[in-house]
């Protein structure tokens, strides 16, 4: 039997709130409303029972996964630093509905959330996470690392621009503003983060992950 590839959304944060069984349903709540709480589920179901909980006991969930990845590589790689914070996007559609968060690695806790942003990318919400976090962890004269799952934000940070392709327009212009101050600040300021690459095949998904995958 074929799977099926429906999946039920629910919406604890936007105009209206519950368990809607389309995508374009659940669009039309978060759409334009700050702070939008959501995720898909594969049963109408668990749908129903996560409505009844809370949106942080159900977002950055570790997946087990197997890694793939020998004993000695794993060794090799070892254990994430939790002296520092992670940062990470989720874009519904490329582009699309697009935010992107930060937290402590060890507790979870948001530090910082953005969005939902219309007609965004993926990539650049990596990019203003990554960046927001070195100008939060600045602002602190904190010496936490700082973790990203995402080697074109690492790269774009380097070289100091978004080099993304998506077009402006009306609908991403509040997007694309934060983008140029994000240019703007790694062009006039310095820091001394150490910028991680987060080892996904072998410690799971990012803690600052959606778990909307």
């Amino acid at each position: 039997m074929a799977k099926s590839n429906k999946k039920y959304y629910t919406v604890w944060r936007g105009h209206h709130t519950g368990v809607f069984e389309t995508w374009e349903d659940c669009k039309a709540q978060i759409t334009n409303f700050e702070g939008a709480r959501y995720k898909s589920f594969l049963t109408f179901q668990l749908a129903k029972t996560a409505l009844k909980g809370n949106y942080t006991d159900y977002i950055g969930k570790k997946k087990k996964l197997s890694s793939g990845l020998s004993e000695a590589r794993l060794k090799l790689i070892g254990q994430p630093n939790y002296n520092s914070i992670s940062v990470d996007a989720a874009s519904s559609g490329n582009p699309g509905i697009m935010e992107y968060r930060g937290v402590d690695t060890r507790s979870k806790k948001q530090l910082f959330h953005k969005g939902p942003f219309q007609r965004g990318t993926n990539n650049i919400g990596e990019f203003l996470a990554l960046v927001h976090g070195l100008a939060l962890l600045r602002q602190k004269s904190s010496n936490l690392l700082i973790y990203t799952d995402s080697r074109t934000a690492i790269s774009w940070v380097k070289k100091k621009h978004c080099n993304t392709k998506l077009a402006r327009n009306a609908d991403n212009a509040a997007m694309f503003q934060l983008v140029d101050r994000a240019v703007l600040w790694l062009k006039t300021h310095t820091y001394t983060t150490v910028i991680v690459k987060w080892e996904t095949k072998a410690w799971g998904e990012i803690p600052a992950d959606f778990g909307r995958k």
